[in-house]
Protein backbone atom coordinates (compact mmCIF):
# COMPACT_ATOMS: atom_id res chain seq x y z
CA UNK A 1 0.00 0.00 0.00
CA UNK A 2 2.86 2.51 0.79
CA UNK A 3 4.14 2.42 -2.48
CA UNK A 4 0.79 2.75 -4.32
CA UNK A 5 0.16 5.85 -1.90
CA UNK A 6 3.47 7.21 -3.14
CA UNK A 7 2.29 6.64 -6.90
CA UNK A 8 -0.31 8.33 -6.17
CA UNK A 9 0.75 11.05 -4.37
CA UNK A 10 3.08 11.38 -7.60
CA UNK A 11 0.63 11.46 -9.81
CA UNK A 12 -1.12 14.09 -8.23
CA UNK A 13 2.23 16.75 -8.23
CA UNK A 14 2.51 15.88 -11.62
CA UNK A 15 -0.94 16.75 -12.39
CA UNK A 16 -0.54 20.13 -10.79
CA UNK A 17 2.62 20.34 -12.91
CA UNK A 18 0.95 20.17 -15.90
CA UNK A 19 -1.65 22.79 -15.25
CA UNK A 20 -4.21 19.93 -15.38
CA UNK A 21 -7.53 19.54 -12.71
CA UNK A 22 -9.77 16.09 -11.91
CA UNK A 23 -12.43 17.64 -15.01
CA UNK A 24 -9.17 17.07 -17.31
CA UNK A 25 -8.72 14.03 -15.99
CA UNK A 26 -12.35 13.12 -15.82
CA UNK A 27 -13.09 14.16 -19.56
CA UNK A 28 -9.76 11.74 -20.43
CA UNK A 29 -11.58 8.88 -18.67
CA UNK A 30 -15.03 9.50 -19.57
CA UNK A 31 -16.18 9.86 -15.76
CA UNK A 32 -18.17 12.35 -13.79
CA UNK A 33 -15.11 14.64 -11.84
CA UNK A 34 -16.44 13.26 -8.17
CA UNK A 35 -15.18 9.67 -10.05
CA UNK A 36 -12.28 10.75 -10.61
CA UNK A 37 -12.11 12.45 -6.96
CA UNK A 38 -13.49 8.95 -5.47
CA UNK A 39 -10.28 7.19 -7.66
CA UNK A 40 -7.44 9.23 -5.94
CA UNK A 41 -8.78 9.24 -2.43
CA UNK A 42 -9.33 5.22 -2.58
CA UNK A 43 -6.57 4.76 -4.68
CA UNK A 44 -8.06 2.66 -6.79
CA UNK A 45 -6.43 3.06 -10.45
CA UNK A 46 -6.52 0.09 -12.76
CA UNK A 47 -3.32 0.09 -14.71
CA UNK A 48 -4.89 0.77 -17.71
CA UNK A 49 -6.54 3.93 -16.08
CA UNK A 50 -3.18 5.24 -14.56
CA UNK A 51 -1.92 4.63 -17.96
CA UNK A 52 -4.44 7.24 -19.46
CA UNK A 53 -4.12 9.60 -16.83
CA UNK A 54 -0.48 9.66 -17.32
CA UNK A 55 -0.84 9.92 -21.65
CA UNK A 56 -2.91 12.84 -20.52
CA UNK A 57 0.53 14.90 -19.75
CA UNK A 58 2.48 12.91 -21.98
CA UNK A 59 4.41 10.39 -19.49
CA UNK A 60 4.43 6.63 -19.32
CA UNK A 61 3.92 4.95 -15.58
CA UNK A 62 7.83 4.34 -15.74
CA UNK A 63 7.83 8.20 -15.45
CA UNK A 64 6.18 7.97 -12.56
CA UNK A 65 7.82 5.13 -10.91
CA UNK A 66 11.30 6.72 -11.89
CA UNK A 67 10.72 9.89 -10.12
CA UNK A 68 10.45 7.95 -6.88
CA UNK A 69 13.85 7.62 -6.44
CA UNK A 70 14.96 9.05 -2.88
CA UNK A 71 18.36 10.26 -4.22
CA UNK A 72 18.35 13.71 -3.72
CA UNK A 73 18.03 15.48 -7.34
CA UNK A 74 18.05 18.69 -9.05
CA UNK A 75 15.28 19.28 -11.42
CA UNK A 76 16.66 22.57 -12.30
CA UNK A 77 19.86 25.73 -12.12
CA UNK A 78 19.46 28.77 -10.96
CA UNK A 79 19.69 31.62 -13.55
CA UNK A 80 23.02 32.12 -12.07
CA UNK A 81 24.40 29.01 -12.64
CA UNK A 82 23.00 28.78 -16.05
CA UNK A 83 24.94 32.23 -16.34
CA UNK A 84 28.11 30.65 -15.16
CA UNK A 85 27.89 27.53 -17.20
CA UNK A 86 27.38 29.90 -20.72
CA UNK A 87 29.58 32.34 -19.77
CA UNK A 88 32.56 29.47 -19.59
CA UNK A 89 32.16 27.66 -22.89
CA UNK A 90 34.54 24.62 -21.82
CA UNK A 91 32.41 24.59 -18.75
CA UNK A 92 29.50 24.43 -20.41
CA UNK A 93 30.93 21.38 -22.82
CA UNK A 94 31.96 19.67 -20.26
CA UNK A 95 28.48 19.85 -18.56
CA UNK A 96 27.11 18.99 -21.44
CA UNK A 97 28.87 15.94 -21.47
CA UNK A 98 28.53 14.45 -17.96
CA UNK A 99 24.51 15.17 -18.52
CA UNK A 100 25.58 12.47 -21.20
CA UNK A 101 27.09 9.89 -18.91
CA UNK A 102 30.50 10.56 -20.99
CA UNK A 103 33.02 9.29 -18.97
CA UNK A 104 36.03 11.29 -17.70
CA UNK A 105 38.66 9.11 -19.46
CA UNK A 106 36.12 9.98 -22.57
CA UNK A 107 36.47 13.82 -22.20
CA UNK A 108 39.96 13.92 -22.05
CA UNK A 109 40.03 11.82 -24.84
CA UNK A 110 38.13 13.91 -27.35
CA UNK A 111 38.27 17.59 -26.39
CA UNK A 112 41.67 19.46 -25.98
CA UNK A 113 41.15 19.95 -22.36
CA UNK A 114 44.15 18.90 -19.97
CA UNK A 115 43.53 16.89 -16.90
CA UNK A 116 43.69 20.08 -14.46
CA UNK A 117 41.56 21.74 -16.53
CA UNK A 118 39.03 18.90 -16.63
CA UNK A 119 39.30 18.50 -13.04
CA UNK A 120 38.46 22.27 -12.20
CA UNK A 121 35.34 22.11 -14.48
CA UNK A 122 34.16 19.10 -13.07
CA UNK A 123 35.12 20.29 -9.37
CA UNK A 124 32.53 23.66 -10.17
CA UNK A 125 29.89 21.18 -11.67
CA UNK A 126 29.82 19.73 -8.26
CA UNK A 127 29.67 22.63 -6.15
CA UNK A 128 26.94 23.54 -8.75
CA UNK A 129 24.94 20.01 -7.71
CA UNK A 130 24.84 19.21 -11.58
CA UNK A 131 27.22 16.18 -10.71
CA UNK A 132 29.13 14.55 -7.91
CA UNK A 133 32.89 14.19 -8.53
CA UNK A 134 33.81 10.69 -7.04
CA UNK A 135 36.93 8.91 -6.25
CA UNK A 136 39.00 7.76 -9.32
CA UNK A 137 37.47 10.75 -10.96
CA UNK A 138 33.91 8.90 -11.35
CA UNK A 139 31.13 10.83 -12.23
CA UNK A 140 27.81 10.53 -11.16
CA UNK A 141 24.98 12.86 -12.60
CA UNK A 142 22.71 14.34 -9.75
CA UNK A 143 19.99 15.79 -12.14
CA UNK A 144 16.72 14.38 -12.03
CA UNK A 145 14.97 12.55 -15.31
CA UNK A 146 12.91 15.36 -16.57
CA UNK A 147 15.76 18.14 -16.10
CA UNK A 148 15.10 20.98 -17.51
CA UNK A 149 17.01 24.74 -18.19
CA UNK A 150 14.65 28.19 -17.33
CA UNK A 151 12.57 29.32 -19.77
CA UNK A 152 13.99 32.21 -21.72
CA UNK A 153 17.05 32.00 -19.39
CA UNK A 154 20.75 32.42 -20.08
CA UNK A 155 21.15 28.64 -21.80
CA UNK A 156 17.81 28.72 -23.78
CA UNK A 157 19.52 32.24 -24.88
CA UNK A 158 22.55 31.05 -25.50
CA UNK A 159 20.68 28.33 -28.15
CA UNK A 160 18.75 31.07 -29.91
CA UNK A 161 21.48 32.80 -30.21
CA UNK A 162 24.43 30.55 -31.07
CA UNK A 163 23.08 27.34 -31.72
CA UNK A 164 19.43 27.09 -33.54
CA UNK A 165 21.02 28.82 -36.52
CA UNK A 166 24.10 26.28 -36.28
CA UNK A 167 21.63 23.63 -36.12
CA UNK A 168 19.07 24.48 -39.12
CA UNK A 169 22.20 24.86 -41.54
CA UNK A 170 21.63 22.30 -42.91
CA UNK A 171 20.09 20.02 -46.20
CA UNK A 172 18.48 17.56 -43.68
CA UNK A 173 18.85 14.90 -46.59
CA UNK A 174 21.80 12.85 -45.23
CA UNK A 175 22.04 9.52 -43.50
CA UNK A 176 20.29 10.22 -39.71
CA UNK A 177 18.88 13.64 -40.88
CA UNK A 178 15.18 14.79 -41.12
CA UNK A 179 13.08 17.57 -41.40
CA UNK A 180 9.27 18.19 -41.11
CA UNK A 181 7.68 21.20 -41.90
CA UNK A 182 3.67 20.57 -42.22
CA UNK A 183 1.43 23.70 -42.62
CA UNK A 184 -2.27 23.74 -42.13
CA UNK A 185 -5.46 24.76 -39.76
CA UNK A 186 -6.03 23.51 -36.36
CA UNK A 187 -8.95 23.39 -33.79
CA UNK A 188 -7.61 24.26 -30.19
CA UNK A 189 -8.38 21.27 -29.24
CA UNK A 190 -6.62 19.46 -32.43
CA UNK A 191 -3.59 22.29 -31.15
CA UNK A 192 -3.42 20.68 -27.51
CA UNK A 193 -4.04 16.65 -29.21
CA UNK A 194 -0.82 17.39 -30.89
CA UNK A 195 0.96 19.15 -28.35
CA UNK A 196 0.46 16.67 -26.10
CA UNK A 197 1.88 13.88 -28.59
CA UNK A 198 4.90 16.09 -29.32
CA UNK A 199 5.05 16.14 -25.55
CA UNK A 200 5.45 12.39 -25.54
CA UNK A 201 7.83 12.46 -28.17
CA UNK A 202 10.27 14.01 -26.03
CA UNK A 203 9.60 11.81 -23.32
CA UNK A 204 10.51 8.87 -26.17
CA UNK A 205 13.86 10.40 -26.87
CA UNK A 206 15.01 10.73 -23.24
CA UNK A 207 13.93 7.05 -23.14
CA UNK A 208 15.65 5.84 -25.87
CA UNK A 209 18.57 8.20 -24.57
CA UNK A 210 18.47 6.66 -21.53
CA UNK A 211 18.29 3.21 -22.90
CA UNK A 212 21.21 3.63 -25.14
CA UNK A 213 23.76 5.06 -22.44
CA UNK A 214 24.54 1.22 -22.12
CA UNK A 215 25.83 1.26 -25.36
CA UNK A 216 29.94 1.70 -25.70
CA UNK A 217 30.43 5.77 -26.93
CA UNK A 218 31.36 5.16 -30.40
CA UNK A 219 27.73 3.48 -31.01
CA UNK A 220 26.04 6.49 -29.76
CA UNK A 221 25.70 9.85 -31.83
CA UNK A 222 24.82 13.11 -30.47
CA UNK A 223 21.58 14.15 -32.26
CA UNK A 224 19.20 16.92 -31.69
CA UNK A 225 15.53 17.15 -31.94
CA UNK A 226 13.45 20.40 -32.93
CA UNK A 227 10.65 18.63 -35.31
CA UNK A 228 14.01 18.21 -37.38
CA UNK A 229 16.91 15.61 -36.67
CA UNK A 230 20.39 14.80 -37.24
CA UNK A 231 23.81 14.07 -35.90
CA UNK A 232 25.81 17.56 -35.26
CA UNK A 233 27.74 19.14 -32.84
CA UNK A 234 27.99 22.87 -32.55
CA UNK A 235 30.87 25.13 -33.73
CA UNK A 236 31.96 25.73 -30.19
CA UNK A 237 32.73 22.52 -28.89
CA UNK A 238 34.18 21.72 -32.44
CA UNK A 239 36.62 23.73 -32.05
CA UNK A 240 38.05 21.73 -28.90
CA UNK A 241 37.80 18.70 -30.69
CA UNK A 242 40.82 16.90 -31.27
CA UNK A 243 41.00 15.58 -35.40
CA UNK A 244 41.22 12.33 -34.54
CA UNK A 245 38.56 11.95 -32.28
CA UNK A 246 36.17 12.45 -35.36
CA UNK A 247 34.47 9.42 -37.01
CA UNK A 248 31.78 9.03 -39.47
CA UNK A 249 28.06 8.35 -39.16
CA UNK A 250 27.30 5.72 -40.77
CA UNK A 251 26.76 6.09 -44.47
CA UNK A 252 27.32 9.43 -43.91
CA UNK A 253 29.72 12.29 -43.43
CA UNK A 254 32.24 12.49 -40.61
CA UNK A 255 30.53 13.61 -37.49
CA UNK A 256 31.11 13.20 -33.74
CA UNK A 257 29.14 12.18 -30.12
CA UNK A 258 28.13 12.98 -27.56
Amino acid sequence: MAQTAAIVTELKRQLRAHGLTYQDVAEALGLSEASVKRLFSERQFSLKRLDQVCALMGMDISDLVRNLAPEARIEKLTLSQEQELVSDIRLLLVAVCALNRWRYADILAHYTLAEPELIQCLARLDRMGILELLPGNRIKVLVTHDFTWQANGPIQRFFESEVQQDFLRCRFNGPGELRLFVSGMLSPRSNDTLQQKLRRLALDFRHCHDEDQALPLDQRYGVSLLLAMRPWEIDAFEALRRPESNKVFPGGRPVVSR
